[in-house]
C-alpha cells in the first residue's frame, strides 16, 4: 500500500510542474485588463525603421514589376 501513496504523490508532484507553466499563463492573463503582459502596443500603428524600410522595398519591387 505504501507503494501506491509514493506513485500518487509522485504523479502529483509531475503534474504539479507539467500544468505551472499553464497556471501561471492563466494567472497574468486574468490579471491586468485580459492583457497577459501589461500593456502591449497594436500591431502597425506606431512608426518603425524595419518597416519603413519594408514599405519602402515592397514599394521598389511593385514599381519595378508594372514598369515593363
Amino acid at each position: 500500500m505504501v507503494e501506491v501513496t509514493e506513485i500518487f504523490i509522485l504523479m502529483l508532484v509531475i503534474a504539479t510542474v507539467a500544468f505551472a507553466p499553464l497556471g501561471y499563463f492563466i494567472y497574468k492573463f486574468t490579471q491586468k485588463n485580459a492583457e497577459p503582459f501589461g500593456e502591449i502596443e497594436p500591431h502597425g500603428d506606431s512608426p518603425s525603421m524595419i518597416n519603413d524600410f519594408a514599405e519602402k522595398v515592397i514599394h521598389f519591387v511593385k514599381s519595378k514589376l508594372t514598369k515593363h
